[in-house]
């Protein structure tokens, strides 16, 4: 079993219920186990369009899935949950990234493992901290030096009263 974190967002339609959707679909999926939920952050879009704000939590499973099958079973989550891929970075109903895979690095063309942009994005790093605070990228680098690298962060707040259940 290898110990993997997905990253959860959703601004379209009801935002907290997609999510939950997506971590019991997890949870239910053979050969993972859903080990850890993130507090949910309501956090401002990235990306330049106009739209409304997402909810964003990170989920820590335990699987015996290749990374390949991950995105599968993340792709087939996101399909469930309506998930429309109009425009890079546009609103969507739901969206999960592989944000770590054990101590594992994939650079494929359609799977990169760390994810690529998570060291620049507070609304990823400030839920996989909640989850691993004493983390780190397969190259060393702690989670918490990657969010300290990006200053301030504004746009990132707990969204009060939401909780995701394993």
């Amino acid at each position: 079993m290898t110990e993997a974190y997905l990253g959860l967002g959703s601004n379209l339609g009801n935002r907290l219920a997609f999510l939950q959707r997506a971590v019991a679909m997890l949870d239910d999926a053979a050969g993972v186990l859903v080990t850890g939920v993130s507090r949910v952050y309501e956090t401002d879009p990235v990306g330049g369009t106009e739209q409304p704000r997402f909810l964003n939590a990170v989920v820590r499973v335990e699987t015996s899935l290749t990374p390949r099958g991950l995105l599968d079973l993340a792709t087939e989550i996101e399909r469930d949950g309506s998930r429309v891929r109009a425009e890079r970075w546009g609103p969507r109903t739901l969206d999960l990234d592989i944000l770590l895979f054990g101590s594992r690095e994939v650079e494929e063309p359609d799977l990169v493992i760390p994810h690529p942009r998570m060291a620049d994005r507070a609304f990823v790093l400030i839920p996989l901290l909640d989850l691993a605070p004493g983390g780190a990228l397969p190259d060393g680098r702690p989670l918490a030096g990657l969010l300290a690298a990006l200053g301030p962060v504004s746009g990132v707040a707990e969204a009060g009263g939401m909780e995701l259940v394993r």
